[in-house]
């Protein structure tokens, strides 16, 4: 345990920003597998009325800090390419 009073405040702080940013991060998975599951249901109108909400999700993420800015692309290209194809196949 810290000593020092500046110390024991970092540890409450980052606590606490540790806390938000694993909300984040875990706002952002769900908004993924919500997705994931439209299109492997083989839904083009759930998964085209998710996809603007996912990306915004990520976007949020990205914009807070709490996702890379390559890390974030990477997400939003791989729903893309998902409802992309969807949408070739039907």
């Amino acid at each position: 345990m810290a000593n020092i009073k500046s110390q024991k405040k970092r540890i409450l702080v980052t606590a606490r920003e540790n806390a938000k940013n694993n909300s984040i991060r875990s706002t952002v998975k769900n908004a993924i597998k919500k997705f994931n599951v439209a299109i492997n249901a083989k839904d083009l109108e759930t998964a085209e009325k998710l996809y603007p909400v996912t990306v915004s999700t990520i976007d949020k993420a990205k914009s807070e800090g709490v996702l890379h800015i390559n890390a974030a692309s990477r997400k939003v290209a791989t729903i893309s390419r998902s409802l992309e194809a969807l949408r070739a196949e039907k």
